[in-house]
């Protein structure tokens, strides 16, 4: 039973997590409850405080008793069609391929609402070009199989109508799906080519984090190939091909960096914001070199094989040039 189906829910820091946030502390309490959702609750005056609402930045001594009395309730959430360009590399009655730029998101997160972060997503651009997408997903994920993350661009499969959001689902829970990636990763590797098969979990005190250092996490399955070593002013670096059987959150991102090689401009999983070289100008990257390369499966409807590839955009063919 979880806390959701067993409100009112009671826990009491110790004096180890003295001066911590009320809604860091909680989010650490609660699996798979991001802190944003935490401070929803709160502003909600549903997280009570030795029986006092109180407020996200409240600072514990330890032995508080925290109660929370009910559940987020969030806004009913439809996505909405927008005129945004889409790079469509093929399309028939069944489905779609995108070619999806960085920077945009896939979806609108479940928690947002009708104002900008439920706006300027794939989903958006999709329903807006389309006079049909399957409702399998739900409507702020009309169409959508599988997803990228939002830093990462690259090819997408869409689906039409239900039947072939089913079959194409199929085809992923079964390891079908071919997908290959293209990483550009800080580091060289002690072997050219190796697979990464560590479970990936949510990590329990940044939550908009995954880890493959706890115990019980998903299944992930991660093969990656050295296909170019660079040596450069601004340090050593790995291109990669990287196939993955299976599609966790972040499960590149999160593997790579599990093995000390963070992929160039991730942030969030170790890698600097700036590269600086001995006589060079300082360098950045305001996205993840990450690139959904290739996809290969089979049509729902016929069963005939479809293969396709994205090129590599401009930024980042124009930042290994600059290393």
């Amino acid at each position: 039973m979880t806390w959701l189906t067993s409100i009112p829910f009671t826990v009491v820091p110790s004096t180890e997590d003295a001066g911590k946030r009320l809604d860091q502390f909680l989010a650490t309490q609660i699996p798979d409850t991001s802190r944003a959702r935490i401070q929803q609750l709160i502003l909600e005056q549903k997280v009570l405080v030795n029986g006092t609402v109180t407020r996200a930045s409240l600072r514990l001594r330890g032995g508080e008793r925290i109660t929370l009395t009910g559940p987020v309730q969030p806004p009913s959430l439809r996505a909405k069609p927008e005129a945004i360009p889409l790079d469509i590399l093929y399309e028939d009655e069944d489905l779609a391929v995108i070619n999806k730029p960085a920077g945009m998101m896939v979806h609108a997160g479940a928690g947002a609402n009708d104002d900008q972060r439920n706006r300027g997503t794939l989903v958006n651009a999709l329903l807006h070009y389309f006079s049909q997408l399957s409702g399998v997903g739900g409507e702020i994920r009309p169409g959508i199989v599988h997803r990228l993350d939002k830093a990462t661009s690259g090819l997408i499969i869409v689906a039409r109508n239900d039947a072939s959001h089913r079959r194409l689902a199929a085809q992923f829970a079964e390891r079908r799906v071919k997908k290959t990636y293209l990483a550009l990763v800080h580091g060289w590797f002690k072997q050219d080519r190796g697979t990464i098969t560590t479970s990936i979990s949510r990590d329990r005190v940044r939550r908009t984090r995954m880890t493959t250092r706890r115990s019980g996490g998903r299944e992930a399955v991660s093969h990656y190939s050295v296909q170019r070593k660079i040596e450069s002013p601004y340090g050593k670096f790995s291109l990669l091909d990287v196939h993955i059987d299976t599609g966790r959150t972040h499960q590149i991102r999160v593997h790579l960096s599990s093995l000390g090689h963070a992929v160039v401009g991730d942030t969030l999983y170790g890698a600097p914001r700036e590269l600086r070289g001995k006589n060079r100008p300082t360098i950045s990257l305001a996205r993840n070199f990450l690139h959904s390369a290739a996809l290969q499966f089979e049509h729902p409807r016929t069963g005939k094989a479809l293969s396709f590839t994205a090129p590599v955009p401009r930024e980042l063919s124009d930042f290994v040039a600059s290393l």
